[in-house]
């Protein structure tokens, strides 16, 4: 089992709500116990990953909303939209 302070990477397939929680861990950790340069900096990265991927999962799920909401005849309708 990995500890707060081991690395834990969240794939792009993981849940927004699992990468925020290792984001918030990610941002615990460093302002408990500040890390050497390259530990800093490995968690940025990880950080910035975990952030391009939620930001990604919101966006989809904007465009799914919008699909769902916007018909012509002001019918709620639900069209699949390509995927990024």
């Amino acid at each position: 089992m990995a500890t707060s302070s081991e690395k834990t990477v969240t794939a792009p397939n993981d849940s927004i709500e699992s990468s925020l929680g290792r984001l918030e861990q990610i941002v615990g950790d460093i302002e408990k116990n500040p890390p050497p340069l390259e530990i800093l900096i490995e968690r940025y990265e990880e950080g910035m990953q975990l952030l391009k991927t939620c930001r990604e999962k919101l966006d989809a799920a904007e465009k799914r909303i919008e699909i769902i909401t916007r018909t012509s005849r002001g019918e709620a309708t639900l069209e699949q939209f390509p995927e990024a």
